[in-house]
Order: C-alpha cells, then structure tokens, then sequence
C-alpha cells in the first residue's frame, strides 16, 4: 500500500523556522510528482510547493523565499524547509503524491504547524 507520513510540525514563533518530512512508501520518488499542500479551518486545501519526479520545484507565491520542498530518491522523503514563517502559516500540512503507483493520487494524514506573532 502506498503511505505518506508527515512529521516535523509543532509550535514556532514568527520568524522562525521548521522542516517537515514526508516519508513515502509502496512508491519510488524517482517515478513521482510530490506536493505541500496546507489547509486551515473552514478553507479549501491549497498548493503550497511542489517537485517533480525529475527534480524541478514550483512554489506557491505566498512562500517564494521563504520555504523550500526537496527530495532524497535513496531515503524516500520529502522536505519541506520554511523559513521567515508568519502567523498566516498556520495550517495543517499535507504530503500528496502522484504518478505510477498513485494515479488518483494519495495524502498522508497531515501534520500541525502553528507560528505564534
């Protein structure tokens, strides 16, 4: 079965920083598009970063400078470094893959990030 398991949120402080860590598996990397996406009460789940499976990044306008989505094929993880964090990261944040073993794609459970002003 394919698993996606989100780790690294917690509680920080505006300007801080915190990397969370998506550890897939019954998936290669190398053969997937992995994705952040963030959701807060009451809104829709939004797009924050995304690479593909040959390595190239994309991010949301909202977190261009401050955050960074990275992969590592040999340890089947995927990174998400935020720095500079403001208040309005608050969210829940989501892994999501897709590509061959996950054509309709798949989520993990999500993991708490809350920035204090």
């Amino acid at each position: 079965q394919v698993q996606l398991v989100e780790s690294g949120g917690g509680l920080v402080q505006a300007g801080g920083s915190l990397r969370l860590s998506c550890a897939a598996s019954g998936i290669i990397l190398s053969d997937h598009a992995m994705s952040w996406y963030r959701q807060t009460p009451g809104n829709q789940r939004e797009l924050v970063a995304i690479i593909t499976s040959g390595g190239t990044t994309n991010y949301a306008d909202s977190v261009k400078g401050r955050f960074s989505i990275s992969k590592d094929n040999a340890k089947n993880t995927v990174y998400l470094q935020m720095n500079s964090l403001k208040a309005e990261d608050t969210a829940v944040y989501y892994c999501y893959a897709t590509g061959r073993s996950t054509p309709k794609g798949s989520w993990g459970q999500g993991t708490q990030v809350t920035v204090s002003s």
